[in-house]
């Protein structure tokens, strides 16, 4: 199959694609190819459907990692191979619609006063006072902190979509980065890996995330992107407008933003049922 992931490599990288989408398209035709143990180029229709029911029922993976695979394999087969009809071929699952589950303020403040580390605390606090995804607080530079009085800023590099964007910098944040930077002196990069090389490992990461959420008895429930849902959800209940938090979200369509009207405690409960506006018997 080594021709075939050159040729694959070359279209993804003539397109654009983000390293870590290659990454993923890659994994999933490699496992595509050695299910059937013949290169993907020699199936069909059918043997690409049969992988699919194979990562369904036999793995147990869940239907959004089926359609990622899905959308590697579509690919290859539109974007490689010419085999269009086959793409069109590949079905999609529908994944169910959850929402995830919100910090409140109180869980947040316990989360950091458990966190093992300054550098763990300091990387949580980070992630949820910009909103941050963790790919991008992983790869935060000393330059991204814009912390003159007239900008109070972060620059995020290459979020998802390869975008670049600005999120907000907090007084509160500065103070704490300012002290992390005393005792830890990191020269390039924010958090660097532990060895000093390159950046923090996005498992070491969910460690922290992890080891502190357990340390404050949070109930389990998603990972650290549960600090960038919070977020969004507390800045719309402190009345912040939608578009502003979508830009500092980087979302490229606010409907992907809105789904936070249904997250923010205080549109809910504020709310006025119909059945107090009848009028009594």
């Amino acid at each position: 199959m080594s021709k075939l992931r050159q040729r694959m490599n070359d279209a993804m990288v003539l397109r654009g694609l983000a390293e870590r989408t290659k990454e993923s398209y890659l994994y999933w035709v490699s496992g595509l190819a050695k299910f059937h143990g013949r290169s993907p180029d020699a199936l069909d229709t059918a043997a690409i459907q049969a992988y699919l029911l194979h990562l369904i029922t036999e793995k147990k993976l869940a239907y959004a990692s089926v359609n990622q695979a899905a959308c590697a394999i579509r690919f290859l087969f539109a974007a490689v191979l010419g085999e269009r009809n086959i793409a069109y071929d590949i079905p999609m699952a529908r994944t169910p619609k959850r929402l995830p589950q919100i910090l409140t303020r109180d869980e947040v403040t316990r989360l950091f006063a458990h966190s093992r580390t300054l550098r763990a605390r300091t990387l949580l606090m980070t992630t949820y006072a910009a909103g941050l995804r963790l790919s991008e607080v992983s790869t935060l530079q000393l330059t991204d902190i814009e912390s003159a009085p007239d900008r109070m800023r972060i620059k995020v590099r290459q979020g998802k979509g390869g975008k670049d964007r600005y999120t907000l910098l907090s007084p509160r944040l500065l103070e704490a980065l300012r002290l992390y930077w005393r005792i830890a002196r990191p020269r390039h990069w924010l958090f660097p890996a532990s060895s000093g090389d390159g950046t923090v490992c996005e498992k070491t990461v969910q460690r922290m995330y992890h080891c502190a959420r357990q340390a404050a008895g949070i109930p389990n429930g998603g990972g650290i992107h549960s600090l960038r849902h919070a977020f969004a959800t507390h800045l719309l209940e402190a009345g912040v407008d939608i578009h502003t938090i979508q830009r500092l979200l980087g979302h490229g369509h606010v409907s992907t933003t809105m789904r936070y009207f249904h997250l923010a405690r205080a549109h809910l409960t504020g709310t006025t049922s119909p059945l107090e506006l009848l009028s009594p018997d």
